[in-house]
């Protein structure tokens, strides 16, 4: 019966990885807007509004 809980737990640290992938998802996605936000507003600064 000891057995039985050590499959249960395994399928349960799958689980724990992929919050901390979900989160740095998540702040790679808002650093890439935040990128694009800037490259625009510096190509505006640049160019002027041609």
């Amino acid at each position: 019966m000891s057995q039985n809980p050590l499959p249960d737990d395994k399928p349960a640290a799958p689980a724990d990885d992929g919050s901390p992938k979900f989160g740095r998802l998540l702040i790679v996605l808002l650093l890439a807007v935040l990128l694009v936000g800037v490259i625009t507003l510096a190509s505006e600064a640049l160019l002027g509004g041609r």
